[in-house]
């Protein structure tokens, strides 16, 4: 019977160490991560220039709705809208009897239709911003979200003030996420995208700030 090789059981050996050490680096920021996401709204009275809705998820239209009808701002973006997508679909699609909108306030909602994911959705509100000169945002998505979207808007707008402003779909179960296999799901794939997300942004990695929306057509309530 031939005798393994020392440098193979070597080579083993160190396979199953590192697996094992990036499993548990892994499992221990995953904890974290879901221990860090936020579960209250920490600055919910603070005023901004515009607000930015990311589509695509449950409560998020009718919120933008709500604190634009509040006047925590001046205008309402909402970034990702479905091609040809109208305010009108927006409303009928929102999970909210009351995501109505009131008649003079139509004008002051914005919609962005060339984001495809989170980093289009900041590279196009960041377009956005400058073509109109705005300076802060109160920014509306999911807080299992929120991490991955905060870290693709401030690399290609570090000069923007950005107020997270989570939404809580009841579906999603993030203070005992490992109870509730879906939410579990939800949130290992996310911290998966949120880590590519960091190293992507890292000073060097970037690819640039994002060209400037034409001032032509953009609206800028």
């Amino acid at each position: 019977m031939r005798r393994r090789s020392p440098f193979l059981l070597r080579a083993v050996n160190v396979l199953v160490r590192t697996t094992l050490l990036l499993a548990v680096a892994f499992g221990g920021g995953l904890l974290v991560f879901a221990a860090l996401l936020p579960d209250t709204v920490a600055a919910p009275d603070t005023p901004t220039d515009a607000i930015v809705v990311l589509t695509g998820g449950s409560m998020r239209v009718s919120t933008g709705i709500a604190l634009l009808a509040e006047g925590k701002a001046r205008a309402l973006f909402f970034s990702g809208v479905g091609e040809h997508a109208t305010l009108e679909e927006l409303e009928y699609a929102a999970d909210d009897l009351h995501a109505v909108l009131p008649p003079d306030l139509r004008s002051r909602v914005v919609l962005g239709y060339e984001a495809q994911d989170t980093f289009g959705n900041a590279r196009e509100t960041a377009a956005w911003l400058q073509a109109c000169g705005y300076h802060s945002i109160r920014l509306v998505t999911g807080s299992y979200h929120m991490p991955r979207s905060i870290a693709e808007f401030r690399a290609v707008m570090p000069d923007v003030e950005i107020v997270p402003h989570p939404v809580f779909p009841g579906h999603v179960k993030v203070r005992e996420w490992w109870r509730w296999s879906g939410t579990a799901r939800l949130i290992a794939h996310e911290y998966v995208k949120f880590l590519a997300a960091w190293i992507r942004t890292r000073p060097g990695i970037f690819p640039g700030p994002p060209a400037p929306a034409p001032h032509d057509g953009v609206v800028c309530p």
